[in-house]
């Protein structure tokens, strides 16, 4: 749904680009359990972020999803600014067919959940395309995950 603003009488396009971010309200983070997944996700308007955990793989997969696709680079990267900085990256990344999500699997996720519950912004890179996520109130839920990884329950 896009919310007319009525300051934007007559500027049909720059309504819809201020209306936009208000269309799209900003969720906290959030751990649960999906069928036998543990998850962790976050939304606002710039993009959406989720892990999940497969305890009968075992693996982890984080997806970055965004209103625009992603552009096809050889790596991406995921930058952690606070008090425990750090910057992890890969060449072992998948598109979605429409580029829109970004996905990265791996059996072990530490340095990613520690980057999570540590610092005050993630910041996901690929090419020229940058998405920077608020880390505000991750720090309890990415602990939930970790301790749902370790014993999972439906």
């Amino acid at each position: 749904m896009v919310q007319v603003l009525p300051q934007c009488a007559g500027v049909v396009a720059v309504c819809l680009a201020l209306a936009g971010p208000l269309a799209r309200p900003a969720l906290g983070w959030e751990a649960g359990v999906e069928g036998g997944l543990c998850t962790l996700g976050h939304e606002d308007a710039s993009g959406d972020v989720r892990l999940t955990f497969d305890p009968a793989v075992p693996h982890y997969t984080i997806t970055l999803t965004t209103p625009d696709p992603w552009p096809v680079a050889p790596s991406f990267a995921m930058v952690f600014d606070g008090p425990r900085p750090n910057i992890i990256r890969t060449d072992r990344h998948v598109l979605s067919p429409d580029r829109r999500a970004l996905s990265v699997t791996d059996r072990g996720f530490g340095n990613v959940l520690d980057g999570l519950e540590f610092n005050g912004t993630a910041t996901g890179i690929s090419g020229p395309a940058a998405v920077t996520l608020s880390l505000e109130g991750a720090a309890p839920e990415v602990a939930a995950f970790r301790a749902c990884t370790t014993a999972p329950t439906a």
